[in-house]
């Protein structure tokens, strides 16, 4: 799923303004108005527990009709399952569907049997005794207006004055509008949906259209088909008058069709174009991943009336339109839908994989500058983190959502997941976790990642997965240098690694690359930091130019270099410059924006050239807040959009000094 207040295109600069097109397109910010709705959902339903424990699902067929006029639905929810091994034999189960709908009846192969309806549960007592193993065939008639917790699960809404309905179960809503096992770590081997509604509008489901039926009544029926396992919050509906852009996906020896309901008045040219790159989006993560999960099928998009996007499995609904929204909820498919999170606790199994391969797509089309920026971007934003990616409290929609935890603090995980293991082993991880026998198709948490990476690296990693995913903040690193000549053309390097002391865990363990050029050329060593004060002496030949710790920005940090310079010739060229996200942002009036110019030979007693531009989200320059020669140090530059007249929306601010260039994003809000 990816969230946003608003979707906003707006353009993401490198090397130049001039050589640039954006492809930072959204504010993935929380809405936090959605929250509202889910605590007025608490009164229907207790929110953390496993569904029963004494069934395991193995089918879905919803057989619905559907008011377009008013929110009202009526039918029948087939459900197979089999009593689980943990339970032994029972001669009661329940399921969870949410009060204000009701319940007609309850049938086991075709024979009604007693049941109760209260606290959001079926309570069904079975027509006998059954043993693990055996098989239950349900039939549940009910009807009634359903629910809408959460992000919106079953929504009654228009666009251009025509009705539309969809629905979002994620994370507790599925049960808002049909029975059914509330657990992600529950899948379903297959799914039908068929839907009875107005001829004017068109139902989209998951999977293939396997029939049509036009009704005498004014009415016709969808008849959708998904044969494989799936999530019941994936299961979804999109309804409305869709016009329908079709594109074909050729992969090795497959052809796939790919498909997209688009709001009539939605469909531009612009819209065309960022969904015409869905098929090569699809060839990106199928080279890198393996194939499209769900290959013998379909993949596409269903627009609906929510701000963001929902991964439903091979219908992604979308409420706008931008090629990064896009390319994370195609991430999905692979990591979220395929392989599932078992509980919310692991969400970032599902999100963070999917916004960090927003990143591989960028690196896909525009080299390593774009996913150097794009996770420049992230990593910024997972240092707002608070408490262990592991979410504690699953309560709360706006806990296992957290942008700044699961999604952007999840990606930097694995983009410093590569950075340990290198980039030829890091591939093969995530694509051998996305093709486990175990895991494929099913669902997995944290330690199921865990293994298949050691398994690959044959590197314990238990250090790394403690600290990063049960761990909180990120570690604070103060790094004294110095070089000395040894003899002849050897010198040493003296490093100092001190860390500021962390709750949990109290300092952080990673090895760590470092730079050194010298008259010979680029030596990159590692070093391993497990301990919170830690010396190290590194050898080279030739005398020492420049240092760069930790070159290529793969660990989530703050730095602060302490430089010891014997004389002139001694000094150390530093390169870790920063630029930092300003603050408040989103602002009004006022922001700050702090950067750090670090000592190099060339500003040493006469100062760099630094400039910080303000530009619009067209590359126009509308501010200029330095433009000056400026000694080693930190700094503090307060900004007043009003004063210049601006109006409101997205702005970059832009910091170069010699050869640095960074920006990010600011937004300004009347």
């Amino acid at each position: 799923m990816r969230r946003s207040i608003v979707l906003i295109l707006v353009l993401a600069f490198g090397f130049s303004f001039a050589q640039q097109k954006s492809f930072v397109e959204e504010n993935r910010q929380i809405r936090i108005t959605e929250k509202e709705n889910f605590e007025k959902a608490k009164q229907y339903f207790e929110i953390d527990y496993p569904g029963d424990p004494q069934i395991d699902i193995t089918y879905y067929k919803l057989n619905l009709f559907i008011d377009y006029l008013s929110p009202f639905i009526s039918g029948e929810v087939n459900i197979d399952c089999e009593i689980s091994d943990s339970a032994a034999s029972t001669n009661f189960i329940f399921l969870d569907l949410q009060n204000p709908l009701t319940v007609d009846s309850v049938l086991i192969s075709g024979t009604p049997i007693l049941f109760t309806h209260s606290d959001g549960k079926i309570n069904i007592t079975l027509d006998r005794t059954y043993s693990a193993g055996e098989k239950i065939y349900l039939l549940i008639k009910y009807h009634g207006t359903p629910g809408s917790s959460g992000f919106g699960s079953f929504e009654y809404d228009t666009h251009n004055s025509i009705p539309t309905i969809y629905t979002l179960s994620e994370p507790y809503g599925a049960s808002d509008w049909f029975p059914c096992k509330d657990t992600p770590a529950d899948k379903a081997d297959s799914s039908d949906v068929w839907v009875t509604i107005d001829t004017s509008l068109t139902p989209v489901s998951n999977g293939s259209l396997i029939e049509v039926i036009n009704n005498f009544d004014g009415t016709h029926t969808y008849k959708w088909k998904n044969s494989y396992p799936i999530a019941h919050y994936l299961i979804s509906l999109a309804i409305t008058n869709f016009f329908l852009y079709e594109q074909t996906f050729n992969y090795e020896t497959y052809s796939m069709p790919v498909t997209h309901y688009v709001y009539p008045e939605s469909f531009t040219p612009s819209v065309q174009a960022v969904l015409d790159k869905t098929t090569d989006m699809l060839e990106i993560y199928s080279d890198r991943f393996g194939i499209y999960p769900f290959i013998n099928e379909k993949y596409g998009h269903a627009e609906f009336g929510w701000g963001g996007g929902m991964e439903h499995q091979t219908i992604t609904s979308v409420g706008g339109y931008s090629d990064l929204l896009v390319a994370h909820e195609l991430a999905h498919q692979w990591y979220g839908d395929m392989i599932t999170c078992k509980d919310w606790h692991h969400i970032w199994l599902n999100e963070g994989f999917a916004t960090y391969l927003e990143g591989i797509y960028l690196e896909a089309v525009n080299g390593a500058t774009g996913y150097k920026n794009y996770m420049n971007g992230e990593m910024s934003n997972a240092k707002n983190a608070q408490g262990s990616i592991w979410v504690e409290d699953i309560s709360d929609i706006g806990e296992i959502f957290n942008g700044a935890r699961s999604y952007s603090k999840g990606a930097t995980v694995l983009h410093m997941l590569r950075g340990v293991v290198g980039d030829s082993i890091f591939f093969k991880i995530m694509k051998d976790y996305a093709n486990d026998p175990i895991l494929k198709y099913d669902v997995a948490v944290t330690e199921d990642f865990q293994r298949v990476a050691e398994d690959v690296s044959g590197f314990d990693l238990d250090y790394f997965f403690q600290e990063w995913i049960y761990g909180e903040n990120y570690p604070q690193y103060t790094v004294t240098l110095s070089s000395e000549k040894k003899s002849g053309n050897t010198y040493f390097v003296h490093l100092n690694v001190e860390q500021q002391v962390n709750s949990n865990p109290a300092f952080f363990t990673m090895p760590i690359k470092i730079k050194i050029t010298t008259a010979e050329g680029d030596t990159t060593l590692t070093i391993f930091n497990d301990q919170q004060v830690q010396p190290f002496d590194l050898t080279v030949q030739g005398e020492v130019s420049s240092v760069s710790f930790d070159p290529d920005n793969f660990i989530l940090k703050t730095l602060t270099i302490v430089p010891i310079f014997t004389d002139v010739d001694d000094q150390i060229q530093l390169f870790n410059y920063s630029l930092e996200q300003n603050y408040p942002n989103p602002f009004n009036p006022t922001t700050k924006i702090k950067y750090t110019i670090p000592s190099t030979p060339l500003s040493f007693g006469e100062g760099l050239g630094v400039r910080l531009i303000v530009y619009d989200v067209l590359g126009n320059e509308v501010a200029t807040l330095v433009n000056e020669q400026q000694q080693p140090g930190t700094y503090e530059v307060e900004f007043e959009g009003q004063a210049i007249n601006l109006s409101s929306g997205v702005y970059f601010y832009q910091l170069r000094a010699g050869s640095f260039v960074s920006t990010k994003k600011m937004i300004l809000m009347q």
